[in-house]
């Protein structure tokens, strides 16, 4: 019966090693593949690397490592177990593997760049613990979830459930803006608020919920008027932008300020039982001027407080929109980039509209002019509750 060493021989035989010598040259070219334990991960790793412990490789790599022709360098401790997951990789599919001979340890000894990884600590891997069994997000993933910060405009009825969901998800940073105050007539769709809060701020209600909800989100609160004094300073450094807002000359204002800065803007409006939703992403996809050049008359657009909406309505467009914002914070799927989706709640229906960009757009077609951050006040001054302000369905 041939014993472990003979397996552990005839394992390297069938695959390539390196020397870290060899494998320091492929960084920027390989994915180097770490399948050591969490305790061992945890303690030093290369820069970059990702984590899969040898135990999960196989029912883990396909959806970490998609592109089965990029060069992968695995790696352990000290080469053995790096050689069984090369040969499973080879055996999956996986044309450029190799194994890193020596492993960390000898990585290590010879010098070369390491680093203590971030890692989740119990109670974290506890609370995103179905996040975790997830390969397109697994650890890697909600460490950049708690990294991430993004900024919700409005704590009403799309900011809601939107900031809800983006709470519980780990999503580090939430900023939210509203110079609103709690209203009993807003409670059957804004579900961050309670009427024990009834005249409360807003963003103050807001932030009791979601640092209630989960201790990791820093909620950081904005009680002013959005306008083009501030909006610059206010929006500078998130990584993802949450529209609710419910009037064009703030959607305007968003938009140009959104380019200028190069931040995505997840945008959602609803209407009696419909809602749209869609994402603006700066230069690679149409941007709200390109899908509406000039807002409709205030009497073809009237605010919810004027139309109504069904409550569960603003909670159906807000999760989607907190979706779109997890997708691009993840880089997963196809996010909603020169795509609108609209819904119906009557007909329980969904339709996909096709949105191009505009050549001729004056904010991001070809030709456009320098972008300048100004008021719009005038675009529709008889519509909505608060012209150019944060006033959310």
């Amino acid at each position: 019966m041939p014993t472990f060493r003979d397996l552990l021989t005839q394992v390297k035989q069938s695959i390539r090693e390196v020397d870290p010598e060899q494998a320091v040259r492929e960084q920027g070219k390989a994915v180097f593949l770490d399948v050591r334990e969490a305790d061992e991960y945890a303690q030093g790793a290369i820069p970059g690397a990702v984590h899969i412990p040898r135990g999960y490789v196989e029912i883990q790599v396909e959806g970490r490592l998609s592109d089965k022709s990029m060069p992968v360098v695995v790696y352990c401790a000290g080469g053995t177990r790096s050689a069984f997951a090369a040969k499973s990789l080879q055996e999956l599919g996986y044309t450029d593997v190799v194994s890193m001979a020596g492993g960390f340890n000898r990585w290590k000894d010879a010098g070369y760049n390491w680093s203590v990884p971030r890692t989740l600590d119990a109670d974290q891997r506890n609370r995103y613990h179905r996040h975790l069994l997830l390969p397109e997000v697994a650890e890697a993933g909600q460490q950049r979830l708690l990294e991430s910060k993004v900024l919700l405009l409005g704590a009403g009825g799309l900011g809601s459930p939107a900031a809800l969901y983006l709470a519980a998800a780990g999503v580090g940073t939430l900023g939210i803006i509203d110079m609103d105050v709690v209203d009993s007539s807003n409670l059957q769709r804004q579900v961050l608020h309670n009427m024990d809060r009834i005249g409360e701020r807003k963003v103050d209600s807001a932030k009791k919920t979601l640092t209630a909800m989960n201790p990791d989100v820093n909620v950081v609160t904005y009680d002013t008027r959005l306008g083009a004094d501030n909006i610059l300073d206010i929006i500078e450094g998130y990584d993802v932008i949450v529209d609710g807002t419910d009037n064009f000359p703030t959607r305007y204002l968003v938009n140009d300020a959104s380019l200028l800065k190069r931040i995505p803007v997840v945008h959602g409006s609803i209407f009696r039982f419909e809602g749209q939703i869609t994402v603006f992403k700066p230069y690679e996809g149409p941007c709200y001027r390109c899908l509406i050049p000039e807002p409709p008359p205030p009497e073809l657009a009237p605010s919810c407080a004027e139309a109504g909406v069904l409550g569960v309505l603003p909670g159906i467009i807000g999760s989607m929109q907190a979706m779109e914002a997890i997708k691009l914070l993840l880089d997963l799927g196809d996010p909603l980039v020169g795509r609108l989706l609209a819904y119906d709640a009557l007909e329980e229906t969904f339709r996909t509209f096709n949105v191009r960009r505009d050549p001729h757009c004056p904010a991001c077609g070809e030709n456009a002019g320098p972008i300048v951050i100004a008021e719009y006040d005038e675009l529709c001054m008889p519509h909505a509750v608060a012209p150019a302000t944060t006033a959310v369905s």
